[in-house]
């Protein structure tokens, strides 16, 4: 006995219709896509403007204050260059900063001390509720250019030199013990590896929460401080600021437009973190609290090895928003003089006119600064999420 299948048509096929609309969809992309360029093309023909990239390789003509050395013979390519690199150290400080900014004033909102609590409420919401530009000129205008002058520079302990020209620390350089150093922080970090892994079986195998990380780390701070003390000389020593005739010498220079910068962004951002760290505490259940204080650990204990694991799952996702908010909003350097990123593809365009390109150029670097950030965040939530058996 035979089976007749009757074929469906290709115009009902739902697999065909499916495929069918998303080719359909990237034709249409492609179409606008073609349209754009070809009108950009028609309007620079008629205005006589060349489109290419060359220009990078002709001198710029202009200096930048800070970051890697830059002479104005340099080429304009390698002034956006510094650029990108002063965007990356505010960033990557900034990161740094305010996620530990965040994660105290979070657990501060959440603290039973009455006073501890409302400082970290009037911080978090009125910080939260200013511009990010108000307090960047807040920052600079207002604290640091009203630091006293070079002269008369406050001085902290390390010694650390506050003035209108910013901020002079001390500066580490390598040694002649170095290399050998490096190679013991090599063996400690190969060691801390396999730290790492196997305290990660053996928790999934006991099924307790912890950190491995801290093992890993503590194995790799051990090894370079025994390699520190093996060693017949320090293999880093520290260049201390001092303070010349007309100005701060040696050392670590900051400029007040850098620390004003990062101060606003760290402050900024790490009032956003702080809340997305106090919801995820409070996402915890109760019960979860309860039973580990029932087991007779510590607060401190609690918070480390039951909350915050778990805390985690809920903190990650809207983390990554705020770093990479943090990375655009870098940007509003240009509004106090920093020369980031954005401020030198400025100059660069006022000095050789490409506006079109520098301005694809801005784009392709911050789109590609958060690309890498998402993908980072989202490897690690993969890592912390909960896996339902």
């Amino acid at each position: 006995m035979s089976t007749v299948f009757a074929r469906i048509p290709l115009w009902r096929d739902v697999r065909v219709l499916r495929i069918g609309a998303q080719v359909l969809f990237v034709l249409f992309i492609v179409l606008i896509a073609n349209w754009f360029y070809t009108n950009l093309q028609i309007n620079l023909e008629r205005t006589g403007i060349r489109f290419g990239f060359d220009f990078l390789w002709t001198t710029a003509g202009f200096g930048i204050s800070e970051g890697l050395p830059f002479e104005p013979t340099d080429s304009y390519g390698y002034a956006f260059w510094v650029g990108i690199v002063n965007t990356l150290r505010v960033i990557g400080l900034g990161i740094l900063l305010a996620t530990l900014l965040g994660l105290i004033a979070g657990i501060a909102r959440l603290s039973s001390n009455w006073l501890v609590r409302q400082i970290a409420s009037v911080y978090i919401e009125t910080i939260r509720n200013t511009p990010l530009v108000v307090q960047l000129f807040f920052w600079y205008t207002a604290i640091f250019l009203k630091l006293p002058r070079v002269d008369e520079s406050i001085v902290l302990p390390g010694p650390i030199y506050l003035s209108q020209r910013g901020l002079a620390l001390p500066k580490p350089y390598a040694t002649e013990t170095f290399s050998l150093w490096g190679y013991g922080l090599l063996v400690s970090l190969l060691v801390a590896l396999a730290v790492y892994v196997g305290r990660r079986i053996y928790l999934e195998r006991a099924q307790r929460p912890g950190f491995a990380g801290l093992w890993a780390f503590g194995v790799f701070v051990l090894g370079a401080f025994v390699g520190w003390l093996v060693l017949p000389g320090a293999p880093i020593a520290w260049e201390m600021p001092t303070l010349g005739r007309f100005n701060l010498e040696g050392g670590w220079q900051l400029s007040p437009e850098f620390a004003a910068l990062l101060a606003g962004l760290v402050v900024y951002t790490g009032a956003f973190i702080a809340e997305i760290v106090r919801g995820g505490i409070l996402a915890v259940p109760k019960g979860q609290t309860e039973a580990a204080r029932a087991l007779g650990l510590r607060p401190l204990q609690v918070l480390r090895l039951v909350v915050i694991p778990q805390a985690l799952r809920v903190i990650v996702p809207p983390l990554t928003s705020q770093y990479l908010n943090l990375a655009k909003n870098s940007s509003l350097a240009v509004a106090i003089g920093y020369p980031d990123l954005f401020n030198v593809a400025n100059t660069i365009i006022n000095q050789s006119g490409r506006a079109i390109e520098m301005v694809l150029l801005i784009m392709i670097s911050y789109l590609t600064m958060s690309l890498l950030t998402s993908a980072f965040m989202n490897w690690y939530n993969r890592r912390v999420r909960l896996i339902e058996r």
